[in-house]
Formats: C-alpha cells, structure tokens, sequence
C-alpha cells in the first residue's frame, strides 16, 4: 500500500478540507513518493490574456471529482503510486528569471530523487525550467499536445515566454528532438513556413489539428509512440489544444480544435512509454464560468497518472 495517499471521499464529502490534488496529502518530501504534483502559478510570460496563476488552484478544486478507479484503463493509480501534493513553487510575479530559477530549483531535487514531477501551471512559459530541471536524466522526448508551435525565436524582441520555450528548449539541448512532436497546431499564424520550420530547421515532427482529427485517437496515438520508441518521454499539455467549446478558459484560444474525449482518449493510448515528466498549464479561471477547463486538466492529469501506474505494474 503506497504511503501516501487521497482522502476517501466516501468518508467525507469531497466539497470539505483542504483543497489539494485529488485530496492528496500536501506533504513537501522526497521520502517514499513516486509522483510529486506542483502548482506553478506562473503567467508571466504570457503574450494575451493573462490569469494563468490562478490555474493551479482552479484545477486542484476540480480534482476533488476524482475517483480511485480508471475505468478506461483499468487500474486504481493511487493504489499503485505514492503521490503528493508538494504544494506550489514560490515565484516572483513579473520576473521570468527569478520565477525561472525558483521553478528549477524546486523541481531539480524531485527529479534526482527518482520521482516524477506533474506540474500543473501557470503559463506554458513554465515547460522551460521543468525540462531544465530534468537535464540529469538527458534530452527527453517531448509529446508536446499544443494548438501553437511555442518555436518562435523572439516576441517583441524577448527570448523568453509561452511563445519560444520550445526552440530554448532544443537550443539548451534539453528535448531529443528526433523522437519529439508537437500535436495539434491550428489556426492563423505569421508566414507560410511557422509550421513547416519546425521539420526542416529544428528536425521536429507534428501534426495538425485537421490531421488528429481526421485519424482518429489510436492512428495518433500510434504515430506519437513511434515517434517516441523507448526513449524517455515527457508530456506538455497545453489546454488550448482542445476547442475553446470544451475548453474555454485559456489564455490564447484558437476555434476547431480538439473533442475533449478525442484528448482524454489520446492521453489514455500512450500506455507502455517511459515519461519522465508530465505538465498541464495555459488554464485560467476567469475565463473558464462553468469549471469545465479546469475539469478536463484535473481528469488529463488523472490518466497521466495512470499511465505511470500501468508501466509500474507491467502493462
């Protein structure tokens, strides 16, 4: 039986105590724990609507809907991990340096441990400092579900936001960029080559919205997994992959994107990969009235989870 874990929402009312993932303990400690989840309330480096800070707590609100058994996968995760709340990364609000180092400095530990961190942000800007914090285990895969390529080199002259974390990323040598692929661009961008540069500057695949939705989940899902083989893999999920009809509460919404079944589903078909790490950001509250954008993060989280859970027993 893992040492830690959820409170039984069968012996109190999910809707009481405090509120962590999952009802997880919130304990800050390397001992005994298999996967560590952290808030980063980070928006710093966002380019449009800003709120993402906010993110963590909205989702571990949600997350109070969770139950012990994934029916979908068969497997009772937290039966199988022993998982924390480590609480959030004390960030400097409007410095991205700072916030930077103070992301990397609490994750660095959490990875050398041996345990894997699930960082629920906060702007996408926040993927950066979590690779960083990984470099100990090498370039990483890196399944990137996002309706944006977050490859530009600069905005408005700035090395550093939600729109360049990738290129940074390859640059520092921090993303096995052969074995890395971003799913699910669309929508409008600068020049004709936004997308196609990424194959032929930076050797990275990806597919389009149009694409994952005329293939299906386990065409995808099958793609995603040869391109990642058995490297050590990472998943980045920015919600804004999936329609603002699912998912309205984000920071740079673009029409026509993914089902939010089509994303859960897709998630659940990479059973069997090595990850490393995983991060769900771009949520912001305010825009998200009804809480189903933070529902959907809490339950994306979730099947992350049982991925870990299925390779520790073998499956």
């Amino acid at each position: 039986m893992p040492r830690y874990y959820p409170e039984d929402s069968l012996a109190s009312p999910r809707f009481t105590g405090p509120s962590t993932f999952a009802r997880l303990p919130w304990v800050r400690t390397l001992e005994d724990v298999d996967v560590a989840i952290v808030g980063v309330p980070f928006d710093t480096g966002v380019t449009y609507r800003v709120g993402g800070r906010f993110g963590p707590n909205a989702v571990r609100a949600a997350s109070v809907m969770l139950r012990p058994y994934n029916a979908n996968l068969e497997v009772k995760p937290f039966d199988v991990l022993s998982c924390v709340d480590y609480g959030d990364v004390s960030i400097v609000p409007g410095y991205i340096d700072r916030s930077y180092a103070a992301i990397e400095a609490l994750v660095a530990p959490i990875v050398k441990a041996g345990i894997i961190p699930l960082l629920i942000g906060g702007d996408h800007a926040c993927t950066l400092p979590h690779l960083r914090a990984t470099r100990t285990r090498g370039p990483v895969a890196v399944i990137d579900f996002d309706s944006h390529t977050d490859a530009w080199d600069s905005y408005f002259g700035e090395k550093y936001n939600h729109g360049t974390w990738m290129r940074r990323a390859i640059e520092e040598g921090l993303v096995d960029v052969g074995h890395s692929i971003e799913v699910g661009l669309r929508g409008s961008v600068y020049e004709a080559g936004d997308w196609t540069g990424l194959r032929t500057e930076l050797g990275l695949e990806y597919l389009t919205t149009e694409e994952v939705l005329a293939r299906g989940p386990d065409s995808v899902a099958a793609s995603i997994r040869a391109r990642v083989g058995d490297r050590l893999a990472f998943i980045s999920f920015d919600i804004d992959v999936v329609d603002p009809a699912f998912a309205p509460g984000t920071g740079t919404p673009e029409p026509g994107g993914l089902s939010a079944h089509d994303a859960l589903a897709i998630v659940r078909r990479l059973r069997g990969l090595d990850f490393v790490g995983f991060d769900v950001v771009e949520v912001i509250p305010a825009y998200d009235p009804a809480g189903q954008t933070a529902f959907l993060a809490s339950n994306l989280a979730y099947e992350m989870l049982s991925l870990v859970a299925l390779r520790r027993v073998g499956q």
